[in-house]
């Protein structure tokens, strides 16, 4: 899986020059997601400088790049439509605070129990979202002031270099590796446009598509230091209950999407990142982005995929590309605003190649339907709907599915003992799916006086396998007949209360069972 890694090993050099070629991607996405969520473009690179920043710095996965991203923008367009920037900024500190108590209370863990069929699904659905994405790059404002798509030369000159930035990013790292290839191409494609005055839009032609006629000729990319401020909204009830929904939403979609993320570039580097960790720093850079008036964000795989790819591994990587960023917004407006964005559409095109896992094309046809199904099923929602969505019911559908394949696992082996006890040997777990057929396998009318069930091989999963055990012993019980139980875990014993007056539990032999530990996170 995600054999698009190249091996080049972390120095400071890789973190440097990988952290100028992220900082110039991450331009046009932050103006873009702006938009998006109805603020102003220096809102989103001021949130794209900060999540980098203080995510890179304490966060827990080294060269993973966080910034404004579009799973979370399109949540906030409700708030900032009815309620105004303002409280949006109050939003996204609640949205950081969350985040850090799952960080403290140390649920970052949990992200390993996503199924693998789940994760190639969101793998696969943010690859061709980042490629519907780029599309948008290929339109152009008419006379009539509305995007249309692009035509004639202007069309043949973005498709030849976009053409011309794969082909660099591909073959340099052939000849030489001592610079990132996608840093080469985009400075290449840029001093070609302009050295031979080519008719190619620019990332200034993109922002100013997207503002009113009466403000293209004064819109840039210049800006100053974010400042601090409280968010300007009423510290009572109302505003708690307007920025509440919103605020969990951020949260829960910050916090997936960061830590699969951070899942996928474990698998890519074979480290292991931090998952609690990376919930603190995302939350901390979010609660700065509300009072420093940033819109927020979280991980984006896109960008971190070229850092990967670019050499970029340490903190240093992420760390730089924000500083570039904000030395762009100071003092390099002009140089970011005329590089092509042919090159940049480039660049997060290879990305999609290397993102997408086209080996589970070949793992569809080896696996059982019933992953196909929750892969195909998490592609689609991922793509036509929201990433948090997709991974819920994607985890949901697995579960159900995991639960009904091992319904009817669970068997009996029997015999009689010495003693003339008849024993059954159970094997598979006993839990509310396998219920029906747990109680199947008994016979209290014609089983001796004493009978065992024998938990060496199985466990009991929740109270609706207590209660079936339960109503067994009734049975047996009226029966005239005892119903003795061995090796039955210790957790489990604590839910046996209400059979403890006829069953008998054999602790000496029990085993002791874990569940997921907090070393994970």
């Amino acid at each position: 899986m995600f054999n698009n890694f190249n091996g080049t090993q972390g120095n400071v050099k890789n973190d440097l020059l990988s952290g100028i070629t992220v900082a110039l991607a991450l331009v046009p996405e932050a103006v873009a997601f702006a938009f998006v969520a109805g603020v102003e473009p220096m809102i989103g690179l001021y949130a794209a400088f900060m999540m980098g920043l203080i995510t890179s710095a304490i966060g827990g996965r080294p060269g993973m790049i966080s910034g404004a991203t579009g799973a979370m923008a399109v949540v906030m367009v409700a708030l900032v439509a009815q309620h105004g920037v303002q409280y949006l900024f109050a939003a996204v500190v609640l949205a950081g605070i969350l985040q850090i108590l799952a960080g403290v209370f140390k649920l970052g863990k949990f992200i390993r129990l996503v199924p693998y069929p789940v994760m190639l699904g969101f793998v696969n659905g943010l690859a061709i979202v980042i490629f519907l994405a780029q599309l948008g790059q290929f339109k152009v404002t008419n006379a009539l002031g509305d995007l249309t798509w692009m035509s004639g030369s202007m069309l043949y000159w973005m498709l030849g270099l976009v053409g011309l930035t794969m082909a660099i990013i591909y073959l340099l790292p052939k000849l030489t590796k001592a610079v990132p290839a996608s840093l080469v191409a985009i400075i290449s494609v840029t001093l070609l446009v302009h050295g031979l005055d080519l008719e190619a839009r620019t990332v200034i032609d993109f922002v100013r598509d997207m503002v009113p006629e009466n403000e293209k000729a004064t819109v840039t990319l210049a800006g100053e230091l974010p400042s601090f401020s409280i968010p300007m909204v009423p510290f009572n009830l109302d505003t708690l209950y307007i920025i509440l929904p919103t605020a969990i939403i951020l949260a829960l979609v910050g916090l997936i999407e960061s830590l699969l993320t951070l899942t996928l570039i474990d698998e890519m580097t074979d480290t292991r990142g931090r998952g609690n960790k990376e919930c603190v720093g995302q939350g901390v850079a979010n609660t700065v982005n509300g009072f420093f008036g940033g819109m927020g964000g979280c991980a984006m795989i896109g960008q971190s995929m070229i850092n990967i790819n670019s050499g970029g591994r340490g903190r240093l990587s992420g760390i730089s590309a924000a500083l570039v960023l904000l030395g762009f917004i100071l003092f390099a407006a002009p140089l970011i605003e005329m590089i092509p964005l042919a090159a940049l559409v480039g660049v997060m095109f290879v990305v999609v190649i290397g993102t997408f896992e086209w080996a589970s094309f070949r793992i569809i046809r080896g696996v059982n339907k019933e992953d196909a199904f929750v892969l195909f099923l998490v592609t689609g929602i991922t793509v036509i709907a929201d990433l948090a969505i997709a991974v819920v019911v994607g985890v949901i559908v697995s579960a159900l599915v995991f639960a009904w394949k091992h319904a009817t696992h669970i068997v009996a082996k029997t015999h009689t003992d010495e003693d003339g006890w008849k024993v059954y040997d159970l094997d598979g777990p006993l839990f509310f799916g396998s219920v029906s057929y747990f109680k199947d396998i008994f016979d209290p009318q014609n089983d001796p006086k004493d009978v065992v069930i024998d938990f060496k091989e199985s466990r009991i999963w929740d109270s609706s396998g207590i209660d079936a055990l339960d109503g067994l012993a009734d049975k047996y019980k009226a029966q005239g007949k005892t119903l003795h139980i061995r090796h039955i875990s210790s957790e489990c014993q604590t839910l046996l209360k209400k059979a403890s007056d006829y069953v008998e539990i054999n602790v000496n032999e029990d085993p002791r069972y874990r569940i997921v530990s907090d070393k994970l996170g």
